[in-house]
């Protein structure tokens, strides 16, 4: 089994349409060389014939624009908006209504919105792993604008070109949706022969008991006895059976964690320090869950911490 899962963050690269290239000046740029000479001195709203005034990035008609812009992104701003997002009702009154966020359904892909300039660089969406239940990390990417099960679909056959190298299951929180996806690209047929895609415990409990697709083929841990390496059984401390799920399908929300506290140090790096700063991240974590394993093994005491696996059981 190996366990997929995403974390919001990643470098910036160039503005322009479908490029991923690295910046050509990463403290206030926003193109790669090749973009940069392409608009040379034209204005950077979408689609504007006319040439940038001198000291800014947009024409006399895109003035106010490049204002807006330069008002938006001032060090005072982004930290009052930082601090709204973090703590949004904070100083909320009586009379007030409540700040809402409008969170993504899990279900849902997300809209894509053209862009109207090209003033600020873009940045990559998320980093994605792939994780042994034990937590070992098998393999990363970036993601350019979405996790949608496109990308984990062209991710996972990187990785596993092979049936011979492909493992017995697949487990990601929209794992019926990248099985959905594999079958409308007519790719399942050589999946099907190897790999399961299942949902993780977590996720799982929130995915609509309605689709029978995902409650069918997706199940993490079936009674039913059509998948049962996933489910093994047990005894409690009062001498009762019951059923637990065999692989921690957590392992890559413990990784995010981890790497979620240094994403303050990541996000202001350029992509090619990013990724070698990620990378030795996460092969000294790595390191760390073998050296992990080989104290168990061993039968030494092994310090808890926030990656212990935990199994979900599930009496009779």
């Amino acid at each position: 089994m190996v366990v997929l899962d995403g974390i919001v963050m990643g470098p910036t690269h160039c503005a322009f349409e479908n490029c991923s290239s690295d910046l050509n000046n990463a403290r206030g740029g926003a193109f790669c060389n090749f973009h940069e000479l392409d608009f040379g001195r034209r204005c950077r709203v979408t689609n504007c014939p006319h040439n940038k005034i001198n000291g800014t990035q947009a024409c006399q008609e895109h003035q106010p624009e490049w204002r807006k812009y330069t008002q938006d992104h001032s060090r005072s701003t982004l930290s009052g908006v930082r601090r709204v997002l973090k703590r949004p009702n904070e100083n909320i009154q009586p009379w007030q209504q409540p700040l809402q966020r409008n969170v993504q359904p899990h279900d849902e892909n997300a809209e894509e919105r053209p862009k109207k300039n090209y003033f600020g660089p873009s940045r990559f969406y998320c980093v994605e792993t792939i994780c042994a239940p034990c937590g070992v990390v098998i393999a990363w990417t970036k993601f350019v604008k979405a996790e949608s099960p496109t990308n984990i679909l062209e991710f996972l056959e990187r990785v596993y070109p092979t049936e011979e190298s492909r493992p017995d299951y697949v487990c990601i929180d929209k794992a019926c949706l990248v099985l959905a996806r594999a079958i409308s690209l007519k790719k399942w047929d050589s999946w099907q022969k190897t790999t399961r895609m299942v949902v993780d415990s977590y996720h799982y409990i929130n995915h609509r008991v309605t689709d029978f697709l995902c409650r069918k083929w997706c199940n993490p841990a079936p009674l039913d006895g059509s998948a049962p390496n996933l489910v093994v059984k047990d005894t409690d401390k009062n001498g009762r059976e019951y059923f637990k799920r065999a692989f921690n399908t957590q392992a890559c929300e413990h990784l995010n964690s981890w790497l979620g506290g240094y994403d303050s140090i990541l996000k202001r790096m350029k992509g090619k320090n990013f990724n070698w700063f990620l990378h030795v991240m996460i092969f000294h974590h790595t390191k760390l869950v073998l050296e992990k394993q080989e104290r168990k093994k061993k039968g030494l005491q092994v310090e808890s911490d926030e990656d212990e696996d935990e199994e979900d059981g599930m009496e009779i």
